[in-house]
This record gives C-alpha cells, structure tokens and sequence, in this order.
C-alpha cells in the first residue's frame, strides 16, 4: 500500500508540474522602442484564433504622435504582414497606450511596436508564443438565448413548410380542402425529420471540432530527465522523447541557443524548495544533453527546461527528478552553471545575505502584492559596509530571477527585459525571405553569439546590460527590476542571480500574492 502511494503520489506530483504556468500565460517587455523607453504587455487569449490584448507604455514624460503595433508570423513563406493598427490612448493616462490584435495561427509571432514622436521613430520586437491553451466556456444565459433562437428557427421552418404545401397556389381568400391539409402535414412531418437530422449531424461535426480542438492544446515537448554515475560524479540526463520530436520528419524547428546555451535547466527540490539549481546541459545529440549535478540533497525535484525554436518559439519542458544519494565533489559542466541549498532554514523577510558577505535587499515597499498588478520587483546589492556594488553581465544580462508558487502550479524564468526570450527576438530581427531551410537561421545566429561573446543588445535593447540595438554598453548596474505581474494567487519563492567579481550569487525570497481585488 505505502509503494502504491508513492506511485500515485508522483503521478500527482508530475501532473500538477505539468500543467504548470511555465513560461507566464502573458508576455512582459521592458526595453526602448528607438530613443522612447516602453513597457509592453501582451495578454494572450489563451485561444487561437484569438484577440490578444496590447498595452504600452511610455516610460519617460514626453509627447508622441502616435504608437502603431503590428504582429508578424515567423514564416518566412507567408504573405507580407498587412498594416499596422493605431494603439488608441487609454482615457486618463497619457503615457498609456491599448490595441487588440488578432492571432489568427498558433506559433510564434514577433510583435513590432513603433513609437513616432518629436525626436523621430523607433520600434521594439516583442516575441510573442500563440498557443491554445483553454477551451471558451458558453456563457449560460447565452446559450439559453441561442437555444431559444434555435427552437424559434426550427418551429418557424417547420411551418413554413406546410403552409408553402397548404396554401401555395391558391388564391386569397379560398379555404384549403382536406387533400392539401393532408399533405402538409406530411411535410411538415418529413421537414421535422430532415431538420433533426441536420441538427443531429451539425451536433457530431461540432463534438469532433471540439475534439480535435482538445486534442490540440498545447502541451511543452515530453522530457524524460534520469540520474547515472560517472566515476564519482552524478551526471543528470535530460531526453526530448515526445514522438513529435524524435520523429525524423518532425514539424519542429532546430534548436538555437539563448544566451549562448540551448538548455537552461532548473531544478527545484520538491515541497520544501530548500534546494535550487540553475544549470545549462551540453548536447549529445539533438535529444539528449547531460549535465553534472551539483551536490543538492537527496530528495525529489521539479525540473524545468527553457529552449528556443529556430521559429522563435520558446517553450519550457517539465519533468521530475529523484536524486537518492548526496553528492560528492562537482565539477560545473558549464561555467555558468549555479546552485544553492538552503539547510531547511526558509527566507523570510526583504533582506538576504549572499555567498560573498554582499547583502540583497528587496525594494518591494508596504503594499501588498497582488494578481494582475505590475509586481514591484526590484532588487538592490550592496557590499558589507552597505555601499552599492557593480553587477557583472551574468550571460549578457544584469540578472535573472527565477520563481514559482509553492506547490509547483506556477514557474518562470524573468530577464529585466521581462518574459522574452533574446533568441526569440533575434530570429525576427534576422529572418530573411530565403530562410526556408531548416538550420540555416540557427547557423547565422550561433556564430554571432560566438562572435559578440553575447555580449551585444537584442532587439529593442532587450539585454539588459547593453545599449539599444547593439549599441554601445550601458554602464553596469547597481541594481536590477523585472517586469512582471503574478497570474494566480498564493505563496511563491524567488530566487535572484547576479554576478560580482566573477562569482554568481543567488538570493532567495518568500512572498505571499493575494488575490486581485
């Protein structure tokens, strides 16, 4: 019985990660727009087709013309994109600005909003992923309503019909004799018949769209994560095994990598989140990559991995670890690669001490947090003697924020750019009419981050340690917000990466999020 409900617990377990909100169900973009900082939100339908909701705005008090927004598909093959729409001004805030813009097929799309204003124009590139992820619920007066129309629209038919049998052809005023009476019943008996079997027959072609609408809600790639000993050290193994992957004639795009890693790993130790790890696996094949696991304490993980498409896709895969024996030396496959083990001893408060003395102290203010508010998220990093300190780029960014609710319905990975992936925004910005071979984008923007040491800005200065695109480096930090609003209520943890004097550093947070009000 015990082994049965371990078993049924994991099955649990792996459920509830796998339904996870992995990669935010809405889009957050901080970055310029040419010389006009914005914040950009795009809130996903959760359908598609669906109406996606566009707000930006203005970072800095000054006056524009106008603000246009435009998403584009990521296929190259597909007709030219068709004019912007005009954000329309919120009413009450003039740095506000809204549009709704249809998301007509699933996949990516790259979201160009452009700023004119007195100082001349400037686009962002937002990434944006279509997916459907929800089915519409029909609203019950609603469907009463249309319920009703249908029985006035069937009854109505019904007697249209025997009276066109009865009475057409007669002239005004002559009384139908029993033959034509007779007759229109009949009809009025077989249009009864016929219409139920139309309305029979549309019930099951709905009840199979409806299924093959179910069918295809997105679900992240099937992952398969597994421990093996090499020597002394445990190595963990991530496989894609989703047949859509493995299949040779697979629809998917190559892999291309996201500051300079195809795989961002993270492991979070189950219940407790005593345990974390930020890890970035190197590839065997196009299925598997492996990576040395840091010595966390035994005990079961949640495992999350970011990966970008060569279409700008990016998607987070799921899985579930269990780490039976504790770690001996680790040797870090990769030299970006970050743990923390906490001891049991949960983070309470604003102020965390870091690995290096260093202090982190969240600027979150006495109002509570709430969903659907912009979260204040804002974290300074001062030395021992309280003084702020320079952060280094941690992978071409000023830091990376990683949270998730604690029972696992909620992970995401946070840039101060906000929720995008810089790889996503560069296969827009880097597309070009013949890149219709698979490879051959992914080739190109591999060398240039070989190239730049990822270093360079993204599109719409979307690094966060450098200039707007690709200009010179702006000064580094001294501290470091993220864009971002929380989907569901409950209790999160946080973790925060930064890097001084080479060295990456994690602080750790507790925060409740009450429900919006």
């Amino acid at each position: 019985m015990m082994g049965r409900g371990a078993r049924l617990a994991a099955v649990g377990a792996i459920s509830l990660v796998a339904s996870a909100h992995v990669g935010s169900p809405d889009t957050y973009f901080e970055g310029t727009a040419g010389p006009y900082p914005v914040r950009v939100i795009v809130r996903s339908p959760g359908v598609v087709p669906g109406l996606a909701q566009i707000a930006v705005r203005l970072l800095a008090p000054q006056e524009v013309r106008r603000v246009l927004v435009l998403p584009v598909y990521w296929d190259p093959r597909t007709a030219a994109p068709p004019p912007p729409d005009v954000a329309e001004r919120v009413p009450g805030d003039s740095t506000l600005y809204s549009a709704a813009l249809w998301l007509m097929t699933s996949g990516s799309y790259g979201v160009q909003v452009t700023v004119e204003g007195p100082v001349g124009s400037g686009t962002a590139l937002v990434p944006v992923m279509a997916v459907a992820t929800r089915r519409l619920a029909l609203d019950k007066p609603l469907g009463g309503a249309l319920l009703a129309l249908a029985a006035f629209l069937f009854i109505g038919a019904v007697t249209l019909v025997g009276a066109a049998v009865k009475e057409s052809g007669l002239e005004p005023g002559v009384t139908p004799d029993r033959r034509r009476t007779l007759r229109s019943h009949v009809a009025m008996g077989v249009a009864t018949v016929v219409l139920a079997l139309a309305l029979l027959g549309g019930r099951r072609w709905w009840n199979g769209v409806d299924a093959a609408y179910r069918t295809g809600l997105f679900q992240p790639l099937h992952a398969t994560a597994t421990l093996r000993m090499n020597g002394g050290a445990r190595v963990l193994r991530l496989a894609i095994d989703d047949t859509s992957w493995t299949n040779p004639k697979r629809q998917w795009t190559p892999l291309i990598p996201d500051h300079g890693h195809l795989v961002h790993l993270f492991l979070v130790r189950d219940s407790t989140l005593t345990g974390f790890a930020h890890l970035h696996p190197l590839p065997l094949d196009s299925i598997t990559f492996e990576s040395n696991l840091p010595p966390l304490e035994p005990g079961r993980y949640r495992l999350y991995a970011d990966i970008v498409h060569e279409s700008g896709f990016a998607q987070t895969l799921v899985s579930m670890v269990d780490i039976s024996s504790a770690g001996g030396s680790w040797r870090p496959s990769d030299a970006d690669d970050a743990w923390t083990v906490e001891n049991g001893q949960r983070a309470t408060g604003n102020v965390v001490t870091l690995q290096d003395g260093s202090t982190m102290t969240w600027e979150r203010g006495d109002a509570p947090i709430r969903v659907d508010h912009d979260a204040p998220l804002h974290f300074v990093v001062t030395d021992p003697k309280g003084q702020p300190v320079t952060l280094e780029p941690y992978m071409g960014m000023a830091g990376h924020l990683m949270l998730t609710r604690t029972d696992g319905a909620v992970f995401v990975h946070l840039h101060p750019a906000g929720t995008v992936s810089l790889a996503a925004a560069e296969t827009f910005a880097l597309r070009q009419p013949g890149d219709t071979v698979r490879g051959a984008l992914g080739k190109r923007l591999t060398a240039m981050e070989k190239g730049s040491g990822e270093q360079g800005a993204g599109p719409g200065g979307a690094s966060g340690m450098a200039g707007a695109h690709g200009g010179e480096p702006l000064p580094a930090p001294r501290s470091l917000s993220f864009p971002y609003a929380f989907p569901q209520p409950g209790s999160y943890r946080l973790w925060v990466q930064v890097k001084r004097s080479g060295r990456i550093l994690t602080g750790v947070f507790d925060v409740a999020v009450r429900p919006a009000s």
